[in-house]
């Protein structure tokens, strides 16, 4: 008796598709059937943070069923596309695997790279020049090397990509030091707008100077090829397990937060950072 063949990648990803097609169907359900791409952003970007959380907790099982969460806006997307008569699930796949084939020439063509880095620099170069077909027929200044960069994004984010376009054309400091002369200088704007006293733009004052302080920031992490979001994410969860540990030495001597002083609680701090992991 033979086996029936198990379902491909192809079939189960059809599955999913069609699954959607019923949830917005007429018999459908109400909840699905009211979404529309506006509704879903919010959603759509928990679930990106989600998938983050299972990377850096290394948690591979949460990893598959959130980046199933992740392909189901994907496809819930895309079958809105194909509601509105503008584009649908094959066209999503065939974008993107044009574009890989496009950026890979040295894998899919007759180009040879070496290194990470040459990769890079091709790639970078290709989608220049695709950006440049799309602006052809735009005047100087409508045109913008920052442009394309999403305004909804984390303002971390945000800052890291504009700071590596700027980077590209050569306007970056030379070397970390001046990265670190810079923050010095904006620390010190800090400390003088604090030290003027009140006064109605006081607040948008130090809304700007924290804002630079936060920018340079950025812009040293990426100096160092060190991921910002990712660096204060680590920093979120090394203070979490360390407040936590505060508390829980407290709660065995049958005290509370409320119970302690400031000094108490800089040595259980200076406690917890010796005997907790960091990460």
């Amino acid at each position: 008796m033979s086996q029936e063949p198990k379902p491909t990648a192809g079939d189960r990803f059809e599955r999913l598709v069609n699954i959607m097609a019923t949830l917005r169907g007429p018999n459908g359900c109400p909840w699905d059937k009211q979404q529309d791409f506006n509704s879903l952003k919010p959603m759509l970007v928990e679930e990106v943070y989600e998938v983050l959380e299972a990377i850096e907790n290394n948690d591979l099982d949460g990893l598959a069923e959130e980046l199933g969460d992740l392909l189901l806006h994907v496809v819930f997307h895309a079958h809105l596309g194909k509601e509105a008569g503008q584009f649908d699930i094959n066209t999503v796949v065939d974008k993107i695997s044009d574009k890989l084939v496009r950026r890979h020439p040295h894998v899919f063509g007759n180009e040879s790279v070496s290194t990470a880095e040459e990769v890079i620099k091709n790639w970078e170069a290709i989608k220049a020049e695709e950006k440049a077909q799309k602006l052809q027929n735009r005047t100087p200044e409508q045109r913008s090397l920052l442009e394309g960069i999403p305004s909804k994004l984390p303002a971390i984010h945000e800052a890291h990509q504009i700071s590596s376009r700027a980077a590209r054309v050569g306007f970056d400091w030379p070397d970390v030091d001046g990265i670190f002369e810079k923050l010095q200088e904006e620390v010190r704007e800090l400390k003088e707008v604090i030290s003027s006293g009140g006064g109605e733009t006081r607040r948008e004052r130090l809304e700007d100077e924290i804002g630079d302080i936060l920018f340079v920031i950025v812009n040293i992490a990426r100096y160092l090829k060190i991921d910002s979001e990712s660096a204060l994410k680590r920093a979120n969860r090394k203070f979490k397990v360390r407040f936590r540990y505060m508390e829980n030495e407290l709660a065995r001597q049958g005290k509370n937060l409320e119970q302690t002083s400031l000094q108490e609680m800089e040595a259980l701090w200076q406690k917890a950072k010796a005997e907790t992991i960091p990460t």
